[in-house]
């Protein structure tokens, strides 16, 4: 599978419901119907323990990292359970972040786990200091997502750093254990060369470079799309740093990826690539959001990024509910287009970017479920739908990774790391802004945010 023109760095393969030493209760989810009277914290409560278990039962069992995908059926057509996905592990290093916080697991036990993940990320392959997009989790060599795509991905790195630095800050002032773990964190953070992928100081950073291939993949960072932490953790690093003149020349497109459209009356502010009219899959609001807060958030030319991903969570959410294309199932409590697997004409799984101009009558649960932050009302009701009515949706990861009432409740026993890796860390940033705050007060991330002329009153960034 390919990224499409949205630049969304499609998903592959995890693995086997092989058991580690430390194990969450299994669910049972998918045989037993939440009762309608559990309140909305207990649901909260549920699905985030739910996507927890992806993360630390299901992990990859040598480098405990989040496997692409576990398959609850066991099949794995390209036989590639062991591949460890870069980006998904960073989500899951903040699921993991909630869980100790909430009390799911034992902080001690996270800290060994987590120690042992920076060790493997360590001797893994590097590609001047950026990581590729898979890592075989046996060995720690590249798994190449394409052909000329063998070496770093930039952009599932900075995913992968948002959360490393989230574990540094929550531990550095631990124990001897947990400093020595933050400190680990901070090695690999400042060992990433950032600048490099300037393809020797261009203003725009770029997605891939490969030591065989070298920029051949010519993929510049240009926005509006899942990117935006790429450019501020670049920004922000104390070894490796791009300037001010990179981010605004490149990722906005000096400035011409602004937007003065609506939809619904709700305006758009920016343009989202190759999805201008209603905007892009719903992870767009998510991946660059697990630590940078958006709440009140702006620089130069955003006034402010929370209105801008709320915007886009409510287009699709009032195209979901008027359902142009007729979908039986959409509604209210029915709602949220991102890339998930999907399912194909034949009725067979496959994969897709799922939204409102790319429509295939599927609905991905990790689209409303984080995008909590932004449709809190909304995203309860679907909360609440799928758990106490849609009991076949659930299984024991919590909601499967793609499902539709229009096509005979059809889902797939699957699940993906990117997927629901946002879904437990949305959602407490949406309840206590947990995440949000570790990332936010990181003395880098305030530096660069502070160089890129962004401005946070939250979190005294002037």
């Amino acid at each position: 599978m390919k990224r499409t023109v949205l630049s969304i760095a499609v998903a592959s393969l995890c693995a086997l419901s092989c058991k580690n030493s430390q194990t969450l209760k299994p669910s049972n989810a998918q045989t037993q119907t939440v009762k309608s009277n559990i309140t909305d914290e207990q649901l909260m409560d549920k699905v985030q323990k739910d996507a927890l278990k992806y993360f630390w039962d299901y992990a990859e069992p040598n480098s405990m990292l989040g496997r692409e995908r576990y398959h609850e059926d066991n099949i794995y057509p390209d036989n590639d359970k062991h591949v460890v996905t870069t980006g998904g592990s960073g989500f899951g290093l903040a699921t993991i972040l909630v869980g100790v916080e909430r009390g799911f697991v034992p902080r001690k036990d996270a800290v060994k786990r987590l120690t042992h993940i920076m060790d493997f990320l360590a001797k893994a392959d590097r590609h001047k200091g950026a990581w590729s997009h898979w890592i075989n989790g046996e060995t720690g060599k590249t798994v190449p997502f394409g052909k000329k795509d063998n070496g770093g991905d930039l952009v599932e790195t900075a995913f992968l750093t948002s959360g490393i630095l989230m574990v540094r800050e929550y531990f550095k002032n631990g124990n001897t254990e947990e400093k020595a773990l933050a400190q680990k964190c901070d090695e690999l953070w400042k060992g990433i060369q950032w600048n490099w992928y300037t393809k020797g100081g261009e203003k725009v950073l770029y997605w891939h470079w490969s030591p065989e291939y070298q920029w051949e993949m010519n993929f510049p960072l240009e926005g509006y799309n899942e990117c935006l932490i790429t450019y501020i953790l670049a920004a922000s690093s104390p070894t490796y740093s791009i300037d001010a003149e990179t981010y605004y020349k490149g990722w906005t497109r000096n400035g011409t990826f602004l937007s003065d459209k609506t939809k619904y009356g709700l305006p758009m502010y920016v343009k989202h690539n190759y999805a201008e009219e209603y905007g892009g899959p719903l992870f767009w609001a998510h991946y660059s959001y697990i630590g940078l807060d958006p709440t009140n958030l702006s620089d130069k030319l955003i006034k402010n990024y929370f209105d801008l991903n709320k915007n886009q969570v409510l287009i699709d959410y009032k195209y979901c509910v008027e359902n142009p294309k007729g979908w039986k199932g959409y509604g209210p409590n029915y709602w949220g287009l991102t890339a998930s697997y999907s399912r194909n004409e034949d009725g067979s799984v496959g994969y897709n970017a799922h939204f409102p101009q790319n429509d295939h009558g599927v609905i991905s649960p990790t689209a409303a479920l984080s995008s909590f932050p932004y449709s809190p009302k909304e995203s309860t009701d679907f909360l609440r739908f799928i758990y106490t009515q849609k009991p076949e949706f659930i299984g024991s990861a919590g909601p499967y990774d793609a499902t539709s009432i229009h096509y005979n409740n059809w889902t797939t026993p699957r699940y993906l790391a990117i997927d629901q890796g946002t879904i437990a860390p949305m959602i407490e940033n949406y309840r206590t802004g947990f995440l949000w705050k570790l990332f936010m007060n990181a003395p880098e991330i305030q530096k660069g945010l502070k160089k890129l002329s962004f401005k946070s009153e939250k979190y005294n960034i002037k």
